[in-house]
């Protein structure tokens, strides 16, 4: 089965409603994945706004940003939302979270 790809279960099937990625993966327990997700000049750096990671590859945000970004150092100030509840960059991650990095944010 491809990145992203999912079965869909007995009673979805076309013409029902969509599943979503957590429900896909809910379905598919096997798959031990986290959701990663870069917004704006993140985005632009690491080259792709969302990705899938091993879970057991990634123990907080901090290990998910260095496995999904490669060699692109995280900017200082990042803002890491996991569940989209702001994070602390070293907080546990575990399998079906999503983690999402955010530039630093100004304005006036």
């Amino acid at each position: 089965m491809g990145e992203g790809l999912s079965t869909i279960p007995r009673g979805h099937e076309r013409g029902q409603r969509a599943v979503g990625a957590r429900e896909a993966r809910a379905y598919n327990a096997h798959v031990m994945a986290i959701t990663v997700k870069f917004f704006a000049s993140l985005r632009e750096r690491v080259g792709r706004g969302e990705t899938t990671l091993d879970a057991s590859a990634a123990r907080t945000a901090r290990d998910v940003w260095a496995r999904a970004a490669g060699a692109h150092a995280m900017p200082a100030n990042t803002l890491v939302a996991i569940n989209m509840e702001y994070a602390a960059v070293d907080q546990p991650v575990r399998d079906g979270d999503e983690v999402a990095f955010f530039p630093p944010v100004t304005g006036g």
